[in-house]
């Protein structure tokens, strides 16, 4: 990303991810009210403020344990979204979980308040949830969405 690009109003991007709560969870899906998981959230949220999806995503694993040389989500999130110190996050901001130790980063959410967040979660669906320490601790990347 070059520098003269600004980052979307993050009321704006809360609003937004608000829509989706209650959207059911289905794998690598992004319809809102339909299914998605939590990728396919931040990629519908992106779609609604920026626009079509610069590139395709291809299908990925759903094993959170998975071990790898390359941070594959966090590279793509590079490509397209402004990245910030995980200490400068704030509601508004797209922000990558490590879900085990040794793993990549594999699940995504976007944070709504400093203590609070939504994401697809399997079996509950787009949900709002506080961000416990346990959510927290293992934040490892953070992203901020364009603004057009």
């Amino acid at each position: 990303m070059t520098r003269l690009q600004t980052a979307t109003d993050p009321d704006r991007v809360i609003a937004t991810a608000r829509t989706w709560l209650g959207t059911p969870y289905h794998d690598q899906a992004s319809l809102k009210g339909v299914g998605c998981d939590c990728l396919g959230l931040a990629r519908g949220v992106w779609r609604e403020l920026v626009g079509e999806e610069p590139f395709p995503i291809p299908p990925y694993s759903r094993d959170w344990g998975e071990t790898g040389m390359r941070e594959v989500l966090a590279d793509g999130a590079r490509r397209m979204m402004i990245e910030l110190p995980v200490a400068d996050a704030g509601p508004g901001a797209l922000v990558l979980f490590r879900m085990r130790p040794g793993a990549i980063a594999k699940h995504v959410g976007i944070l709504t308040a400093p203590d609070r967040f939504i994401h697809a979660y399997e079996r509950l669906g787009v949900i709002e949830e506080p961000l416990t320490p346990a959510w927290q601790r293992r934040i490892v990347f953070a992203f901020l969405f364009l603004s057009i």
